[in-house]
């Protein structure tokens, strides 16, 4: 005789609530964007264009190449604060020791673009690697160790500066950010590029198995014999030269270096990540999910200055977006559960 459930127990989801579980958080956005397109559209004309789709494209760009390094982090349970903060070091170095007179250069020595590159992305590596350090060696917890990098971050952006702007960046860093490839914005190329090639990783590389494996089930994963540690520390250390490329190139698709420049993409990158479905609590998702809510952002901010609506009114409107993005993935979250 089969053992009754406790009275005022869940049943777990049978049918369509097990299908419901494995795919609301995939669900919940496309259908998001679905209705996002249908509303812009009939209510401005000028929305559903071409060349609206192009500015769309090279809107989420740079937030595309943050949200990449930042999808590996969160996939495996973890949270990275400073990937704006890091953004900004790396694109204010390459474009203050580009100088040809520099000066605010702390070392009075303007680079060869090819150097600079180098050593901005040096920096954002360096960066990365203290907060690798600090989650896995010392064990301070994601959240407040990268919240301490984000200040340092600020502070080193701040050295550097000096209240100055620069408008100098290597030839090769204009070209990506802001030149073309064919009829392509050069740009929205590289965005492409580094979400296809975290697609493969995760996807198809025993290294992209482990960052699963880790947000899946961490004790699992290392009685398996997976170095948890090291996963964690590279997820960490690809946010944040991720995040340097993309600050780099953001210097130049902006024209100019100068502080808190990218401190809005904070909030962009996360919210890519997770309105398109990547489970905060690790293990679920991947780089489709943050496409379809790079596109939800896009659209979204983009049919927002389509049409005529209180500038402070969006800001509201993004924030309840992503409250409601929150929602699905811990609903979605305790539906797994009880399957």
């Amino acid at each position: 005789m089969a053992a009754e459930a406790p009275i005022g127990a869940v049943a777990p989801p049978t049918g369509w609530g097990t299908w419901l579980a494995g795919q609301l958080t995939n669900v919940a956005p496309l259908i998001t964007l679905v209705f996002l397109v249908a509303v812009f559209c009939a209510l401005s004309p000028s929305f559903a264009t071409v060349d609206n789709l192009a500015n769309v494209l090279r809107q989420v760009s740079i937030t595309a190449i943050i949200a990449t390094g930042l999808t590996f982090v969160i996939l495996t349970a973890e949270i990275d604060l400073s990937v704006a903060a890091i953004a900004n070091v790396a694109g204010i170095t390459v474009a203050f020791f580009t100088l040809q007179e520099s000066y605010v250069n702390i070392a009075n020595l303007p680079l060869p673009g090819f150097l600079a590159v180098v050593l901005a992305l040096l920096t954002a590596f360096a960066l990365g690697s203290v907060t690798a350090f600090g989650v896995t060696v010392i064990g301070i917890p994601s959240f407040i160790m990268t919240l301490a990098m984000l200040q340092i971050g600020a502070g080193i952006c701040a050295m550097l500066v000096r209240g100055q702007i620069a408008y100098a960046v290597p030839p090769i860093i204009k070209t990506l950010g802001s030149g073309t490839i064919g009829p392509f914005p050069a740009v929205v190329v590289v965005a492409g590029l580094f979400l296809l090639v975290g697609h493969l990783v995760l996807t198809y590389t025993r290294f992209g198995r482990y960052v699963y494996m880790v947000g899946g089930n961490r004790e699992a994963a290392e009685y398996a014999g997976v170095n948890v540690k090291l996963v964690i520390a590279a997820v960490m250390v690809i946010s944040a030269v991720c995040s340097g490329i993309a600050g780099m190139l953001g210097v130049a698709y902006f024209g100019s270096a100068q502080q808190n420049q990218f401190d809005d993409y904070l909030l962009d990158s996360i919210s890519a990540v997770v309105v398109g479905g990547t489970s905060l609590f690790g293990g679920r998702g991947g780089i489709g999910n943050t496409i379809l809510g790079l596109f939800v952002l896009g659209v979204l901010n983009n049919g927002l200055d389509h049409i005529d609506i209180d500038s402070f009114l969006k800001i509201l409107i993004r924030g309840l977006i992503l409250l409601l993005a929150l929602v699905i993935n811990v609903y979605a979250q305790k539906l797994r559960q009880r399957v």
